[in-house]
């Protein structure tokens, strides 16, 4: 999970466009205090986002792809410290949602949870200390968008037990992912995963470049 460092200048850039983007036909809920308290917890805290988390870059996409298609329902697979449940929650303030986030490390965990605290973002955020190998399997859903950032070579596995939970029209998402043959930094799972998630008709799966690598699958029907 390779991160790019990002000057106040860059992040005050990609606030000035996170509103830009077309809304889905629900109307969005207006919250200034909240995404002023967002976007300064963000800045202040931009150098923290070392160990296991996305650049901010990915984090917008992963917003703009909520807020785009109005998603309430959402899982992350792989918390770290919090940095992208930061950014998935405060868009689900927006649609009126709620993020699911899973990690297996308590000392992540708890960074997260007080993280997430710091930025007013935990009413949107239900964190589980767990197993996702296990916890993934148990959970009912249904959800409308996924994140997975946890171990890569497990990710076909969490797609092939999320996919039955994935509405129609829903998104799941992968970090470090390229196109290039054997996955981002040469870790093996996310091509094995890529390449399953691209053969199957009933999904229309694109490579964003930019920052760590994300794939973007969007659900077209149950078959």
């Amino acid at each position: 999970m390779k991160i790019k460092k990002l000057s106040v200048f860059s992040l005050v850039s990609l606030f000035s466009v996170l509103f830009s983007f077309p809304a889905s036909s629900q109307t969005l809920k207006e919250n200034p205090e909240l995404d002023e308290k967002v976007k300064r917890f963000l800045s202040e805290n931009s150098r923290q986002w070392y160990d296991m988390n996305i650049p901010a870059s990915d984090g917008q996409l992963l917003y703009d792809i909520i807020v785009k298609n109005g998603y309430k329902s959402a899982l992350e697979i792989g918390t770290s410290t919090g940095h992208s449940g930061i950014w998935i929650a405060w868009a689900l303030s927006r649609t009126g949602g709620k993020l699911i986030t899973i990690d297996i490390d308590e000392g992540r965990y708890r960074r997260a949870v007080e993280n997430f605290r710091k930025a007013g973002l935990s009413e949107y955020i239900d964190a589980r200390l767990a197993d996702a190998h296990k916890l993934v399997k148990e959970l009912k859903g249904p959800f409308d968008f996924v994140f997975s950032d946890a171990d890569k070579e497990w990710y076909k596995n969490y797609f092939i037990d999320i996919d039955p939970k994935l509405v129609a029209g829903g998104c799941f998402t992968a970090h470090n992912i390229s196109e290039r043959g054997r996955g981002y930094g040469g870790y093996g799972g996310q091509g094995e995963f890529l390449q399953y998630v691209k053969s199957l008709k009933n999904y229309e799966t694109t490579v964003n470049n930019g920052g760590g690598g994300v794939s973007v699958s969007y659900k077209r029907s149950g078959k």
